[in-house]
């Protein structure tokens, strides 16, 4: 478990930070974006969940969670990923998104047009995460290319931003989906 009992360590006053295994990298690297863009979207949906209940509110909860499992996995490089000393994304928390993803969607009518990412609160808000998720998933590819990144933690972010649209959905179902109208606007 982790234990905090200072806040601030001065240690990075210098434009670095330390990883899981104590190496220290620069606060504008590739793992630390990745990290970063993580955090960002956990933030986002705790913000999103001031305005949800029940299922959808326990389904961002246990998200949140796994979010920091992510950023866990994120912090600890390596190669070993099946390593039981070593906090790493797996198959089954893809896996659970997916049901989840499933399950909504059963009961969203098809989509006629894109969607404008906006809605009810709560919708909107699940809307923004996703666009954060999105951002983390770039980052985490980025970092991919350079570095060895678990495969599991890669197709749960790329998971996780389509849970977050049919999320999006589904908190929008009681007044329907905002849809795009192409070139409703113009005028010639």
């Amino acid at each position: 478990m982790v234990r905090l009992t200072r806040i601030y360590t001065r240690g990075g006053d210098g434009g670095k930070t330390s990883l899981g295994d104590g190496s220290r990298v620069t606060k504008q690297s590739p793992r630390i974006d990745a990290i970063g863009a993580v955090e960002e979207t956990n933030a986002a949906l705790g913000v999103a969940r001031l305005h949800t209940l029940g299922t959808h509110d326990a389904m961002l909860s246990r998200i949140q969670n796994e979010l920091f499992d992510l950023g866990a996995d994120l912090c600890t490089p390596g190669e070993d990923f099946a390593a039981p000393d070593k906090l790493r994304m797996v198959p089954d928390q893809v896996a659970r998104l997916e049901r989840e993803i499933d399950a909504m969607n059963e009961a969203l009518g098809p989509l006629t047009s894109f969607i404008l990412l906006g809605g009810a609160p709560a919708a909107a808000q699940v809307h923004l995460a996703r666009t954060v998720a999105r951002r983390a998933e770039r980052n985490m590819f980025a970092l991919a290319a350079a570095e060895p990144v678990n495969p599991i933690a890669l197709q749960y972010i790329n998971r996780l931003s389509d849970h977050l649209f049919v999320l999006g959905r589904a908190l929008n179902a009681a007044t329907g989906d905002v849809l795009w109208q192409p070139g409703a606007t113009r005028t010639e």
